[in-house]
């Protein structure tokens, strides 16, 4: 017999308590609980969620046929998957609301119907119409293309069903429901039980399940934790909306290189690949201006050479203050301290602006000798070299710490004609990494590295 009880939920953590809470004592939001009645099904009633009657295999005797990737024209996207979708993966995309989800996935459910059989796109959230006049704007003609608008899970199953796709893209995950619950869309249960059911869809069958996902106002996807648990690929669509780049980053990949990136742009045909996006982060860089520097930054395996700005005036208030767009908050705390100690700038009484050019967002602390640098050279009025790049992690005593991957980096900056890149000076130094056409630099110190970086060229 079934029984049923009374529980609250958490929509914000997915916290399960059997009393109401004005706040909730996982997360700390408030009014985040909402009631919801469960079913439970007797143990003897309960099916695996891979199908009722699996039996153990020996690995040996698992067939490996049937594992080629399904390939991806969109090179960008194809790389942050791996070199392809993978047959019956489950592929969670999340990213701010008019960030291109629905394009990007647009464009690829009308390639990949081209190329690889029947594609779904169901949506929860625009008509059929609506989804006609993306397509004709993007310039998509394709008979293998089905588009439904549907929110019941079981309706969607019943059309895939009918259809046989061998992709299903749902936008988004927050509008599905079951009616096996009684709790709203969008709800933690909901998002669980829908997200569990397409995986169980995605592993008995071998269709690739594409999942749009809402974010919260932190930026982190909607729904409860154990959403990207479930998933095998977590992708976050990143951007400024004032800014035409997009970065697609991976997190999380059970088929390929996690932290992958790849960049797009934003037009008015769709997303676009960026083939080059160091040249294209570098377009409008102004030669010579003082305040500005070349840092050579790794997004996943990719190497990109950005440009970054610093501005320092003297401040109108009793506590200067201190602005960072695209770069973490107190790692330019950090090095605008080191700079005053160390160094001997006089920052003290100085408003500090450090920005990243073409709305990227640099995480890594090798970009620090470019941000220090920068702001030197504004203090001083002296511009770094035009065919300067420059490497390395600050340390608080002053020191230059190496970083990973610098060969790529280095090949990176001959690339695009750069003829000198500052370093950390290496205990050990391989002959090897140095490539044709650029002269390395080593320097111990970050006084050291900005009497190279701020004296001109002979």
């Amino acid at each position: 017999m079934t029984k049923t009880h009374t529980r609250f939920v958490c929509q914000h953590c997915g916290r399960q308590t059997p009393r109401y809470f004005g706040r909730c004592p996982s997360c700390g939001e408030w009014n985040t609980m909402v009631e919801e009645v469960v079913e439970q099904q007797p143990a003897g009633q309960r099916t695996l969620a891979h199908g009722p009657h699996a039996l153990p295999q020996r690995l040996t005797e698992i067939a490996s046929d049937g594992l080629d990737r399904l390939p991806l024209p969109i090179s960008e996207f194809s790389r942050v998957l791996g070199g392809g979708v993978v047959p019956g993966s489950l592929i969670l995309v999340g990213g701010e609301p008019g960030i291109g989800k629905s394009t990007l996935l647009l464009q690829t459910a009308a390639l990949m119907s081209q190329d690889s059989g029947p594609v779904l796109y169901v949506s929860g959230e625009e008509s059929a119409r609506q989804i006609k006049m993306r397509a004709d704007r993007l310039k998509i003609e394709r008979d293998n293309l089905f588009v439904v608008t549907e929110t019941n899970l079981d309706a969607i199953f019943s059309h895939i069903e009918g259809v046989k796709p061998q992709v299903l893209i749902i936008d988004s995950v927050q509008t599905t429901y079951s009616e096996a619950l009684s709790s709203a869309s969008g709800s933690v249960s909901q998002v669980r039980q829908t997200a569990t059911r397409l995986q169980a869809l995605a592993k008995q069958t071998g269709v690739a399940v594409f999942l749009v996902g809402h974010v919260t106002k932190g930026g982190a996807i909607a729904g409860p934790k154990v959403l990207e648990h479930i998933v095998d690929t977590v992708l976050y669509l990143e951007g400024d909306l004032f800014h035409a780049y997009r970065l697609l980053r991976s997190v999380k990949n059970r088929f390929g290189a996690t932290s992958e990136v790849g960049v797009f742009e934003m037009r008015e045909q769709g997303m676009e690949e960026v083939s080059n996006p160091s040249e294209a982060f570098l377009a409008e860089r102004m030669i010579n201006a003082p305040g500005s520097a070349i840092a050579v930054t790794m997004e996943g395996t990719r190497p990109l050479l950005v440009e970054v700005q610093a501005l320092t005036s003297t401040t109108s208030f009793g506590n200067p203050r201190r602005t960072a767009n695209g770069v973490d908050f107190n790692r330019l705390l950090l090095i605008v301290a080191v700079l005053s100690k160390r160094v001997g700038l006089r920052l003290g009484d100085q408003d500090v602006f450090a920005n990243v050019i073409g709305g990227l967002r640099i995480d890594e602390p090798a970009a620090d000798l470019a941000v220090a640098a920068a702001i030197a050279s504004n203090v001083r009025d002296r511009p770094v070299a035009a065919d300067l790049a420059l490497v390395g992690e600050v340390g608080l005593s002053g020191e230059l710490r190496a970083v990973s991957q610098l060969a790529s980096r280095l090949k990176e900056a001959a690339k695009l004609g750069f003829q000198r890149c500052i370093v950390p000076k290496a205990i050990r130094r391989r002959s090897d990494i140095s490539p044709g056409g650029l002269e390395v630099i080593q320097a111990r110190s970050l006084h050291q590295a900005l009497q190279i970086a701020l004296t001109p060229p002979k």
